[in-house]
């Protein structure tokens, strides 16, 4: 230091800015971690339970009695709210991805999608974080394309170009995406860049949309 003389104040702010954002990386992974965690070992088992008590409680009853009757809608209700959990669940961290890395994971959402989606991903594993983060920008746009954008067909392209990943999700929807309107974009956004990587879209009236995330995954 003395040979140097006082440092560049830009440079350690820079430097600091860096570090908050790897916190800011990790820290939103935990949390992540933590409410699947949650999820699935607390309330997922809590819900199993009641379904089968409600199902045992349905059997018990006289099958024209209003009590049978309620018991019944009961039961139902909480094996469909097992079913969303369970997507839920799967939508935050797939199993498949954790497993068998991103490109299996997005066919596997491709195949239980409405619409006709075609998949062109590299082989190959990259960090955990980016994958998640890539996985999500995948599945909120092909959500918003099925759900907003009355589209019938996309294209997922994976590509890993030198330091960068990037996942592009093209939809022959009717366009218009607004991140301002909720549909999730903001939040991926601000991911991405808790990741180094960065969102872009495009979606002019009348389509088509392009949503592509680019994140550095390392040489």
């Amino acid at each position: 230091m003395l040979l140097g003389g006082d440092p560049d104040q830009a440079v350690a702010e820079l430097a600091e800015v860096t570090r908050s954002r790897a916190r800011l990386a990790d820290a939103f992974e935990a949390e992540r971690r933590r409410i699947e965690r949650d999820l699935h070992d607390v309330a997922q088992q809590r819900l199993v339970s009641l379904t089968m008590q409600l199902g045992v409680a349905r059997h018990e009853l006289p099958g024209d009695s209003p009590a049978a009757e309620a018991v019944a809608a009961a039961h139902q209700q909480a094996k469909t709210l097992m079913v969303e959990l369970r997507e839920l669940v799967r939508g935050i961290s797939p199993r498949t991805l954790r497993e068998l890395g991103l490109r299996a994971a997005i066919e596997e959402l491709a195949a239980a999608s409405p619409m006709r989606i075609r998949v062109a991903a590299d082989a190959g594993r990259f960090p955990p974080g980016v994958e998640t983060v890539a996985f999500a920008a995948v599945s909120e746009a092909l959500a918003n394309a099925s759900k907003h954008a009355d589209a019938t067909e996309c294209r997922v392209v994976v590509r890993r170009d030198g330091p960068l990943l990037t996942a592009e999700v093209r939809d022959d929807g009717v366009g218009g995406a607004d991140p301002a309107g909720g549909s999730g974009l903001t939040g991926l956004a601000d991911r991405a860049a808790a990741a180094g990587g960065r969102l872009l879209l495009s979606s002019r009236a009348g389509g088509p949309t392009i949503v592509r995330v680019e994140l550095p995954c390392g040489s």
